[in-house]
């Protein structure tokens, strides 16, 4: 399947795999970090940024995405890469772990760890971000944006440092949002997650000290699925890679291979 990509680097293929209602640039504040030794293919999922919908009659869920992720790798012919994720893409990545056709996986408070109570916190959380973003004029979320007050409104759930986006940053982030045509289908399928089979490649979980979406207790349950301990990411929210750079660049580095 033919999907929207950044590719940056040279080196071994690592894949970065976005959250629901996101896209690619999520990994902008390390990517850079990351090409100097990896070839880092950053993709839109189906349905998210600007990639083509999911074929007609494909339902979105995450295993399906998962299929889609699979084959894009297929179709550059990058066999066995080693792919890393946040949220639902943290979801994809131990998925294709289990597998067996990446060489390692990492997971950035992957999805699917919850309980009934906070699975629906969660889905409610996300849909009145998306109501709320796609209820403010264009030129509203600008002036916001602009402002450390309007950032921590609108991205303080998913990030620890909201004055560490760039206003352009966030912006797009919620154009992106609003604009998914997978968003509202994947989010329902989530009331069947269950956790992927055992993993047959190296895994590394991670989570976010301060993550507001899918709480760091998630960790608990993502660590006793997994059979090891999960690590933490100090200062951290739900989407860590603005918060602390440098960290999460060198959890994604040391968990696809050092």
């Amino acid at each position: 399947m033919e999907l929207a990509f950044e590719r940056r680097g040279t080196g071994a293929p690592l894949i970065l795999v976005h959250g629901i209602g996101h896209h690619w640039q999520a990994w902008l504040p390390v990517i850079d970090r990351l090409a100097a030794s990896r070839t880092v293919i950053a993709l839109d999922l189906p349905g998210f940024g600007v990639s083509p919908p999911l074929p007609a009659g494909t339902p979105y869920t995450a295993e399906s995405l998962a299929d889609a992720v699979e084959a894009f790798c297929d179709l550059l012919g990058v066999r066995e890469p080693h792919v890393a994720g946040n949220s639902l893409g943290g979801y994809i990545a131990l998925e294709l772990a289990s597998r067996g056709v990446v060489r390692t996986a990492t997971a950035l408070s992957p999805a699917g760890f919850w309980s009934r109570s906070e699975l629906l916190y969660g889905r409610t959380a996300l849909r009145a971000m998306r109501a709320a973003a796609a209820a403010m004029p264009p030129e509203q979320a600008v002036r916001a944006a602009s402002t450390p007050a309007g950032r921590a409104v609108s991205a303080g759930l998913l990030v620890a440092h909201p004055s560490r986006l760039s206003p352009e940053a966030l912006v797009a982030a919620s154009q992106a949002l609003v604009a998914a045509p997978g968003f509202e289908e994947t989010l329902e399928s989530f009331a069947g997650m269950m956790p992927p089979a055992p993993p047959k490649a190296p895994i590394t979980i991670a989570w976010g000290e301060h993550d507001r979406l899918l709480p760091r207790r998630q960790a608990v349950r993502a660590a006793r699925w997994s059979g090891q301990r999960v690590k933490l990411l100090l200062g951290c929210g739900h989407v860590p890679m603005s918060d602390d750079p440098e960290l999460v660049a060198r959890v994604l580095l040391e968990g696809s291979g050092g």
